[in-house]
């Protein structure tokens, strides 16, 4: 696939999505032949088929010329409604994160406390308290951060580890295992400038958490979070922000974290639903 976000100039961040639920994996690679064509989103064993218009006659071949694929459902949505609200210009932990569209991205550089961001249609616009959460951590570490090297695992649009390259760490590895993430999140690393300190690349979370690096994001899900923390590569950390937790996963990743030696620096849960750790390595 050549342009997984590709979108048609006249479109706008209003504009309506129609979502194909399939049944069967169809692989990124796979050329979508539509103009309106905005992206393929594959979840466990199914693919969701996103456009900008109705598609259907185009899925319908798709799924016909394909033995393994089965349409389930069809839906349409605003673009707002599928992030989970509009995507305004807001400020977290001393950043300001500014909206773009894909098909005009900013005509000027991003300043140092700027981030230039487009969601695409993948999750993580900046509107989920667990993001701003783990922005403003970031920012509250201040100088310790300069110069360290970050993992962000769940990276999803980039914006984490946009965050942390602009509050100063050296390089960030920001990791998906969504092929349309991570197409998002170099799109905004490069669109940022800071294509030569973040490297987004597509990966499993249990895997590449055993890469060396000095502070680890992972805003993920909890299914996968406790997974992560079960493995040699996590204990071996000296610094993590884990968010994306509700009240009981909260607990039950605080009691094992706790375990394995770390202390939690910082804990923030502004809406007293969801929650947020900064944890630092004991001794």
């Amino acid at each position: 696939m050549k342009n997984c976000l590709k979108e048609k100039a006249h479109q706008s961040p209003s504009d309506a999505l129609f979502i194909y639920y399939i049944e069967g994996v169809i692989h990124p690679a796979t050329t979508i032949s539509h103009p309106a064509f905005k992206g393929n989103w594959i979840e466990d064993e199914s693919t969701f088929l996103f456009f900008s218009e109705p598609a259907d006659e185009t899925v319908k071949m798709i799924c016909n010329g394909l033995s393994h694929l089965r349409l389930m459902d069809r839906f349409e949505m605003s673009y707002d409604e599928w992030q989970g609200g509009a995507h305004e210009p807001f400020q977290a932990g001393g950043l300001t994160v500014v909206p773009f569209r894909t098909e005009a991205p900013p005509s000027r550089p991003a300043g140092t406390r700027e981030i230039f961001l487009d969601p695409g249609v993948v999750f993580g616009n900046g509107a989920h308290p667990t993001t701003r959460c783990c922005l403003e951590i970031l920012s509250k570490m201040g100088p310790s951060l300069s110069s360290k090297t970050v993992q962000d695992l769940g990276t999803g649009t980039g914006l984490l580890a946009l965050g942390a390259a602009r509050l100063g760490a050296s390089k960030v590895l920001a990791v998906d295992l969504n092929h349309l993430a991570v197409v998002t999140a170099k799109r905004n690393v490069w669109v940022n400038g800071l294509s030569h300190r973040i490297l987004p690349v597509q990966g499993d979370a249990q895997e590449m958490i055993h890469a060396p690096a000095d502070l680890l994001l992972a805003n993920i899900h909890f299914d996968i979070m406790k997974k992560m923390v079960a493995t040699k590569g996590f204990a071996q950390k000296k610094e993590a922000i884990l968010s994306g937790l509700l009240t009981q996963e909260s607990r039950l990743i605080k009691s094992y974290v706790t375990e394995l030696g770390f202390h939690v620096a910082q804990h923030l849960s502004p809406d007293g639903i969801w929650h947020t750790f900064h944890l630092q390595k004991r001794g």
